[in-house]
């Protein structure tokens, strides 16, 4: 497979949370906003990235009966430098991201691409992979949050985007309001793969 398809299927063909179904939790959790969304994306995707870069270098290195455990540590230690990094210079953003930035370790997303992808292709490959697939996660998140933020503050990225008169639906930015906009926006890709729009 080329570069550019390992790239681009994370933008659409394999896009998490839509087409792969995971990473649901931040998904969920942190898109009451565009720029937490943009920001939880960002730091998944350094961390897929960077752990498929390791993984896909260490390959044929790390013995197969301790590969999950490596991976793991692998992830935790990319995950801590974004958790330190946020700390330090985004704090503000770190608290409203809370426990969701530790807990990009346990994130299904970097451990399956690591498994099923980056322990079994070459570096520049492992790259493209991750890059696409981190992006498209970033975009996910991104949508997702600036449609909450809009309908349920009437801002976007922390900007009115309505007059005085608007009348948020707070329902928006409660978490029934995550499960229908990511049910809607499930759809509307399925209804644009099938060809009907």
């Amino acid at each position: 497979m080329s570069l550019w398809k390992d790239f681009s299927k994370g933008l659409w063909k394999d896009i998490a949370p839509f087409r792969i179904v995971l990473g649901l939790c931040p998904t969920l959790a942190v898109t009451t906003a565009a720029d937490n969304g943009l920001a939880m994306g960002l730091a998944t995707t350094f961390v897929l990235t960077c752990s498929n870069i390791l993984v896909s270098a260490l390959r044929n290195i790390i013995p197969r009966r301790v590969r999950i455990a490596s991976y793991v540590l692998i992830i935790a230690t990319f995950t801590v430098m974004v958790e330190l990094v946020m700390q330090a210079y985004f704090y503000p953003l770190y608290m409203i991201l809370g426990i969701f930035i530790p807990l990009i370790v346990v994130n299904c997303i970097i451990l399956g691409r690591a498994e099923a992808f980056a322990s079994k292709r070459p570096v520049l490959n492992s790259i493209a992979d991750g890059v696409g697939i981190g992006l498209g996660f970033s975009m996910s998140l991104t949508v997702l949050g600036a449609i909450r933020e809009i309908l349920g503050a009437g801002t976007l990225f922390g900007y009115a985007i309505f007059g005085p008169d608007f009348s948020p639906m707070t329902f928006m930015v409660k978490p029934p309001g995550a499960f229908v906009w990511l049910g809607l926006l499930l759809g509307v890709m399925n209804i644009i793969k099938r060809g009907r729009v």
